[in-house]
């Protein structure tokens, strides 16, 4: 079922996110927590803190009933822009450190807004690994475009960048903004869920012969899966990845070639020796300037 929900709401979408603003948790300086759902996220039974792996440096959250955002400004905004942040993890952890906060301090450092996703995990037993983390990235998405004034932003300059199963999520957020994944609870969700740009980073479980795990043929003659729907909305993008990596980097491929059939600007780097993971390219020479070409890119496009 595909539905577009049109922007008529936004006033009083403003005066709902308002109250959640005001509600949310005050981490540091300029850092700010939303919870998305203003009860139970949808089929959640429970509501309770995150399950953090004790003694892992980068602690990912293991356990998230009640999904939220983690949203920082800049010291100096110089950009009317939002970038969303999806940490990746399987869809069973959520990096939200390294794949994370420390991905939004480099774009606060430009003057970019961002908003890291805790999405729910672990993957649910009966449904597509995906489908409550893509419940969250969407209300994500309508929470950002509704407070857009507060934040100094504008709506319809909303993107994303994905890690991972982050990037799998980037992917869809971004192909699947017309797809209704949940029953709307509120004003809120007439908001539109489109994104201006998509900035997918080694994404994970894009082709038919790895939906669940990495590629089980390196992704030769692989197809797209169909939950990838390319809709009408579907913004540019830049794909990152390396070809040491075992989610195939042809995934990244097939969506530069999706997107160029649909005449939508897309750029790409295939990044030679590099594997799964960007803070394992750091020694390498001809990678690790990724995050740098993802700014440049966004500054060509106009963002």
């Amino acid at each position: 079922m595909l539905r577009l929900y049109p922007f008529r709401a936004l006033a009083r979408a403003f005066a709902f996110s308002a109250l959640l603003l005001c509600a949310s948790v005050s981490l540091a300086q300029s850092v700010e927590r939303i919870d998305l759902w203003p009860d139970l996220a949808p089929g959640e039974t429970v509501r309770e803190p995150d399950v953090v792996a004790e003694g892992n440096p980068d602690k990912p959250a293991q356990r998230v009933t009640t999904p939220y955002l983690l949203v920082s400004k800049p010291e100096k905004q110089t950009k009317d822009v939002a970038i969303l942040i999806f940490p990746g993890g399987g869809f069973n952890v959520c990096f939200y450190h390294n794949e994370g906060e420390d991905i939004a301090k480099y774009w606060n450092e430009r003057g970019y807004l961002t908003a890291v996703l805790v999405y729910r995990v672990p993957r649910p037993d009966n449904a597509p690994i995906y489908s409550r983390a893509l419940q969250d990235a969407q209300r994500a998405v309508r929470i950002i475009r509704a407070n857009a004034e507060k934040y100094g932003v504008s709506p319809e300059r909303i993107g994303a960048q994905g890690f991972s199963a982050g990037s799998c999520l980037c992917l869809l957020t971004a192909v699947n903004s017309e797809t209704v994944t949940y029953q709307p609870l509120d004003d809120l969700d007439k908001l539109p869920a489109n994104l201006a740009f998509a900035i997918p980073v080694y994404p994970a479980y894009v082709l038919d012969d790895g939906a669940r795990d990495p590629n089980a043929n390196k992704g030769l003659d692989a197809a797209i899966l169909p939950d990838f729907h390319f809709d009408d909305h579907t913004p540019p993008m830049c794909l990152i990845h390396g070809d040491a990596d075992i989610y195939s980097p042809l995934g990244s491929v097939e969506v530069y070639k999706r997107l160029r059939k649909m005449n939508i600007p897309a750029e790409i780097h295939i990044f030679s020796g590099a594997p799964h993971g960007f803070m394992f390219w750091d020694d390498k020479v001809n990678a690790n300037t990724w995050l740098d070409r993802c700014s440049a890119w966004l500054e060509t496009i106009g963002f």
